[in-house]
């Protein structure tokens, strides 16, 4: 099982105002929002930090279907290279970071996660998740070493994604924030 998040940097520094009254609060634990403070770049800890988090809680809630809302739940730390902690739930978290994104993959355990990242030319939501799925498609095809056409995207209970192939699921996370869009893949 896998989940990831993106997140476009350039877009983040348009629209986020994190820095507003109580907002950290709402969303960060007393750790965390240490992390930022003695952060050389604070606006790159928080998206790191919210990128972990959104990450951690797809994994999770593969596991525990559900949905709801409690950022602050999901604990991050940097040890190991990224660890969230939500109750007795605890995975890794990787995140990659280029100058245009960054992007963070959740597992349970330490290993590599098949993953790929695209650049969206659609500018609405729903046009950049259909593109996305389709991309999917094609990205998981050749992992399988499979007609794309015998795969097929299912959303479960609560939006959570697979692919299907023959009679197996095969764990998928999608993200897509401003250009760019996220496949993390666990075969």
């Amino acid at each position: 099982m896998v989940g990831n998040d993106i997140i476009d940097i350039e877009l983040a520094r348009q629209q986020s105002n994190w820095k507003r009254l109580r907002y950290l609060d709402k969303i960060c634990t007393v750790k965390e929002q240490n992390l930022i403070e003695c952060s050389e770049e604070p606006d790159i800890m928080v998206w790191r930090l919210w990128s972990m988090k959104e990450a951690a809680y797809k994994l999770y809630t593969q596991l525990y279907p559900s949905r709801f809302y409690n950022p602050k739940g999901f604990e991050c730390s940097l040890e190991d290279g990224g660890v969230v902690r939500y109750r007795a739930f605890i995975c890794y978290v990787k995140t990659r970071m280029t100058s245009r994104y960054m992007v963070s993959e959740a597992s349970i355990e330490r290993r590599h996660t098949t993953s790929k990242v695209i650049e969206l030319n659609a500018t609405s939501p729903r046009a950049q998740s259909r593109v996305l799925r389709d991309k999917a498609l094609s990205f998981v095809s050749q992992q399988l070493h499979c007609d794309k056409n015998d795969l097929r995207f299912v959303k479960h209970k609560y939006g959570i994604p697979t692919i299907q192939y023959n009679t197996k699921d095969f764990n998928i996370s999608l993200s897509h924030h401003g250009q760019f869009g996220a496949i993390a893949f666990a075969p």
